[in-house]
């Protein structure tokens, strides 16, 4: 038997090696270890992909089965499995086809490790074994081919969704060739380990150790007053150079507001943007020559003892609104501070932009500096709008005196009142705003006291007293951008928009609108389409086709323009080559162009604050490049992304450097190695455990990588150095300023240009950096007003100042896909109501992680409620465009329903905030002023006056708690109808405030109609276009008393910039009767087809229409739900439903 075994084995040795067994053996065993231990190491986060495969598969389970549990057989077929987008280690593959490609790989080197160990173990093993082995190969070798062949030919393009890894290649020519390419170190983005000043037990408190000031030489007229201040006492110089002269100047420049000015007496050219803030960047608000002390509604104040500070108070109840009594001013060249008391458990609202909650409380410190963060909550992100409302309630007794009420909580009363007032600190260097539970205090590190006070006293007319007086009335949009808008970063190519475009179609979902993100572009490059998977030619066919369906496409626009690789011809880049001849960059200070890094690289950075002050070609330049671009890309707005101005690199760290162009960010993108998209929505566990356990366990995996012997282990641990700096007599140290800001980055010079990055007149960024984001805007509105010329800009910023309503709107940045961040979605955007930029939306479904249907469902019906409506997510992560998910699509359908109902509502809602600068999206405690427990309110909202929103913001719920406002015991106050059902909300009114438990299951969100109102509807199309043409409804809603009932509608061409034609209608409802006033000249010929009356007590017995009696074949009541609905109207209005007034009367 054994002399038969080693003849085999012998026979064996012969077939499968012609070379020595042991040598040979032991080579293929070293080769499969090595390769085996590259592997390992090759990708840091091999044990994490292995695990994240786990939850690939279970999540291809879930797009299928957990995620879409009622999902039908038409639905699946059009859904594809999620993009993990884990890295091919080999760099081949992409998204899923490299977990097939590494498990072929591990298939054929464990055949290698078997073969190997069956040669080595030659003589000893027996027959059997040996079959067995040879078998096993066999059955391994053939496994892995397959395997290896389907990752190779696994598509790229599932359901329209990228699942590339988000590398980027050398384009050369029409090609795009793969190319090592030179990452960014991670350490060029690491600034000094600094401390900031509320965080430092050590800080110096300046109101301690600084003197103040005292006043002299007051000057006093009919419009205000006049003085000089002098520092009280030697110099205190503790964050900057005290400044020893100031000027104070009072003004009150209208019955509403006045201006408090506080800036040095002594101000030179030299030294004057320290100061200033140029009017030509920041309008001031004008004075009104009639208004007078006398006239105003407010009143200031002021004494030198101990020191100086000033009061401001409400002449009409005498409630001091702002004090610096008991405090000291703080004036240096790098550092104000000034100090007011607040009343006890005081409501603030406002200081953006931040993630929090939409009543700001008493224990949170605002920085105001803007940066590329993504959503972090409580800290800077991406705008500055230094402006607060204040609103504070009282109880009034029979004499008309007030007494100030901090926790107005006793329902059973209805006599609170309430009065709001704004402030608005007109100053765009860093600063940061402290709330705590005695006041506020404002510092900041440069510039001037520049204080604007409104006195209200409602917060609608502190808003629209701000637009009209200080940044401006909200651009007017076209019709088309309230339609819906899909977007994600990873759509690679043109078919894939098709394909996405597609889906739409396929589940009759609306789509106004299609957005690319950087993946369009060519190497990142600003105004240049990759020439292959977005060439102009196919991008032309595939825009016209668009147009042809009235839906429109918007790109994505950054901030920084590519340096090209000066050593490569093929790397010529002309934007930039024209940007240089046109002087368009900012410099450093030794004259040469700035170079930061950004996503293409190495790039430089427009200089907008040059061309405004000093004349530089920066906007012209911007202008052309824009109008260029647009006759080889028809697109229909632009996307401005990475405005703060972000930078992914300290300091000018391009200089030099230019020949490693182009270059990767210095931090791993989604999908990367070591970035792999892996966290889901609270809550997911409980209903997807075994796939929440896989994610939890990569999670850990990636987060916590193999522990490598490194150089040093083993030494003792040295912790950085707080870096701190002090004042240096006569000069500012602007790059590391004495005081430290609670910024997010800590450094203020990273992930920014830094602060000696200089303009075109010798201007600092120090000085101007929270104006980026605002002037590009600026010059983008400019840009757009040639490319379409005669229509409305449609421009969506990221970083916003005071005022850049006036030419955009905005979205609230790189938010998660967390429940969290829905309900953070609703204070922020009631926020930029009060910041005059009412064209407001988030990132629907959440930007960063990946959603589920849940929380998709909820969102995408809560965002058809905000004026800009976009699904917007992360490469790496699954897809969530609202076909993915059955439920979703249900969800999505049933909510667009009914915004594309409302658009002519909505659209009459944006007129009124561009003409007039009223809000869009409201706060309950806005509309109902006197009911002190609303003060905090931000999970529900009102559209306007006449519609109120009450989402689902729990994961789980199957009901939502709500407030109807305005509903109580008595005679009088408010009703409210369900928008379904059309029937009075009951049993609500035995208490006021009462919470409400209003059922909420999945697909449903609660909508309510306000009583006093009529809403125009018309009938929705799958675009905005098709719905302008569709016949008109109206919605009566009577009030409590079934009195009366007004609304309004605006009509235009939904285009123009100044429109030739307009008309609004009047609709005024009685008890018995509806008149309609149209007003104009635009006309529209779409016919009325319905009219519902809400709230309608009694029966009519008879309905007619300007005298005419309509036949009951028109008209139908139901005195159970007691509504009146006349319909098929379309005859009785066959030229259009407002080309004349026209009454309706029922009796």
């Amino acid at each position: 038997m054994a002399g038969q075994k080693n003849k085999k084995r012998a026979t064996v040795m012969t077939i499968e090696s012609p070379f020595k067994a042991p040598l040979f053996s032991k080579t293929v065993l070293a080769l499969s270890v090595s390769i085996s231990l590259i592997l390992a190491q090759g990708g840091s986060l091999v044990s994490a992909e292995l695990v994240a495969g786990t939850a690939v598969t279970s999540a291809q389970k879930g797009w299928r089965e957990w995620l879409l549990p009622e999902a039908s057989s038409e639905s699946r077929v059009r859904l594809g499995l999620p993009e993990f987008q884990a890295s091919g280690l080999f760099g081949f593959g992409s998204g899923q086809s490299q977990d097939y490609m590494k498990t072929g790989l591990v298939l054929l080197l464990l055949l290698l490790f078997g073969l190997s160990l069956r040669i080595h173990r030659g003589r000893s093993t027996t027959p059997t074994t040996t079959r067995t082995c040879l078998s096993l190969s066999i059955m391994v070798l053939f496994t892995s081919i397959p395997v290896l062949l389907f990752a190779i030919y696994w598509p790229t393009s599932i359901s329209g969704l990228n699942n590339e890894n988000p590398t980027r290649s050398s384009v050369v020519g029409d090609a795009a060739i793969a190319a090592p390419q030179f990452t960014v170190p991670a350490s060029a983005d690491l600034g000094r380990k600094i401390l900031p000043n509320i965080k430092d037990p050590h800080a110096v408190d300046a109101q301690v150790i600084c003197p103040g000031y005292k006043a002299s030489n007051v000057q006093i007229d009919n419009k205000g007053f006049t003085a000089d201040l002098l520092l009280a006492g030697p110099a205190c110089n503790v964050y900057g150079n005290d400044l020893e002269h100031l000027a104070l100047s009072v003004e009150f420049q209208a019955d509403d507001r006045v201006h408090v000015e506080i800036e040095p007496r002594y101000i030179g050219a030299e030294n004057l943007t320290w100061f200033q803030l140029p009017e030509t960047l920041i309008p001031k608000p004008p004075s009104d020559p009639y208004c007078s002390h006398a006239s105003s509604q407010l009143d200031v104040s002021w004494s030198n003892e101990p020191t100086f500070w000033f009061t401001v108070k409400r002449k009409e109840t005498g409630d001091i609104l702002f004090t610096t009594e008991g405090s000291v001013l703080v004036y240096e060249d790098q550092f104000i501070e000034f100090v007011s008391a607040l009343p006890e458990n005081y409501n603030i609202y406002g200081l953006g932009e931040v993630i929090h909650g939409f009543r700001l409380g008493n224990n949170l410190t605002r920085t105001l500096f803007a940066a590329d963060v993504g959503n972090n909550i409580d800290y800077n992100i991406y705008g500055t709008h230094p402006i607060y409302l204040d609103t504070r309630y009282f109880t009034k007794n029979e004499y008309g005196q007030l007494t100030y009420v901090p926790y107005g909580t006793d329902k059973s009363m209805k006599k609170y009142t309430s009065y709001t007032h704004g402030v608005y600190q007109r100053n765009a260097h860093a600063q940061e705003v402290v709330l705590t539970p005695s006041g506020i205090t404002w510092r900041a590190l440069g510039g001037s006291i520049d204080l604007y006070f409104y006195s209200g006293p409602k917060p609608e007319d502190i808003i629209k007293s701000y637009q009209h007086s200080a940044v401006g009335l909200p651009a007017m949009q076209q019709y088309w951008t309230l339609g819906y808008h899909q977007c994600r970063w990873g759509y690679d190519n043109w078919t894939q928009l098709q394909e996405v475009i597609d889906g739409f179609e396929k589940f009759q979902i609306p789509l106004e609108t299609i957005w690319t993100d950087i993946d369009y572009m060519k190497g990142y490059r600003d105004f240049e389409n990759d020439p292959i998977r977005f060439n102009y030619n196919e991008g032309a066919d595939f825009l016209a086709r668009l147009h042809a369906r009235n839906q429109h496409y918007v790109p994505i626009v950054d901030s920084a323009i590519y340096a090209p690789n000066p050593e490569d011809p093929k790397d010529a880049y002309p934007t930039y080559d024209r940007g240089i001849a046109a002087d368009a960059f900012v410099k450093n200070p030794d004259g040469s162009v700035y170079i930061g890094a950004v996503w293409p690289g190495y790039t430089v950075f427009p200089d907008w604050v040059g061309a405004v002050l000093n004349g530089s070609g920066t906007i012209d330049w911007w202008i052309d490049e824009m109008y260029r671009w647009s006759k080889e890309v028809a697109f229909d707005g632009i996307w401005i992304d990475m405005s703060e101005v972000a930078s992914f690199c300290v300091g000018s760290c391009g200089n030099g450097n230019l020949t490693l162009n182009p270059a990767h960010p210095p931090f791993e993108l989604p999908g990367e190695p070591g970035n792999l998209v892996l966290k889901y929505p609270e809550g997911f566990e409980l209903t997807n455990n075994s796939e929440a356990s896989s994610a939890s366990s990569a999670i850990y995996t990636q987060d916590h990588p193999p522990t490598q012997t490194t150089i040093g282990a083993g030494l003792p641990t040295i912790t950085p150095t707080v870096s701190r700096s002090t004042p240096t007599p006569g000069l500012r140290n602007i790059e590391y300023p004495p005081y430290v800001i609670n910024n997010y980055h800590g450094d203020i010079g990273v992930h920014a240009l830094s602060a000696n990055a200089t303009h075109r007149g010798g201007y600092l960024e120090y000085d101007f950096h929270n104006l980026f984001g605002h002037q590009i805007l600026n010059a983008t509105y400019q840009a757009l007003l040639k490319v379409f010329e005669g229509k409305r800009p449609f421009i969506i910023g990221r970083s916003t100042f005071a005022g850049s309503g006036k030419w955009a709107g905005h979205w609230g940045g790189d938010n998660e896909s967390l429940w969290a961040f829905m309900f953070f979605s609703i204070p922020q955007a009631l926020s930029f109501s009060i910041f005059g930029i009412p064209m407001f939306g988030v990132d629907t479904c959440g930007f960063n992680g990946n959603s589920d249907y849940e929380l998709c469902s909820r969102w995408m019906q809560l965002s058809a409620f905000f004026p800009f409506y976009r699904n917007h997510n992360a490469i790496g992560a699954i897809g969530q465009e609202p076909y993915v998910w059955s439920s979703v699509i249900d969800a999505s359908k049933r909510a667009m329903e009914i915004r594309y109902r409302i658009l002519p509502y909505m659209y009459t809602l944006m007129a009124r905030a561009s003409l007039e600068g009223s809000t869009v999206m409201r706060a309950l405690a806005w509309e109902f002023p006197n009911e002190p427990w609303l003060a905090g309110a931000d999970r529900q909202f009102l559209l306007g006056g006449a519609m109120m929103v009450v989402p689902c913001l729990v994961q789980g719920a199957k009901t939502v708690d709500g407030v109807f406002p305005g509903v109580g015991p008595g005679e009088g106050g408010e009703v409210w109808y369900d928008w379904y059902t059309h029937e009075e909300i009951k049993g609500v009114d035995d208490e006021l405030g009462k919470n409400v438990t209003i059922e909420a299951p999945l697909g449903h969100i609660p909508v309510f109609v306000r009583g006093g109102f009529v809403v125009p509807l018309q009938e929705p199309g799958m675009t905005t276009a098709e719905s302008r043409r569709n016949p008109w409804g109206l919605i009566v809603a009577l009030d409590k008393g079934g009195l009366e009932a007004r609304g309004e509608l605006y009509l235009d061409d939904g285009e123009s910039l100044e429109p030739g034609r307009v008309t609004w209608v009047r609709f005024t409802a009685t008890s018995n009767s509806l008149t309609v006033v149209p007003k104009g000249n635009y006309l529209d010929t779409n016919a009325l087809r319905n009219v519902t009356v809400l709230g309608l007590a009694k029966c009519p017995s008879s309905v007619s229409l300007n005298g005419e009696k309509l036949g009951e074949g028109y008209w139908i009541y139901s005195s159970d739900k007691k509504i009146l609905s006349l319909h098929d109207l379309n005859k009785k209005f066959s030229k259009g439903a407002w080309t004349f007034g026209w009454n309706l009367n029922w009796e």
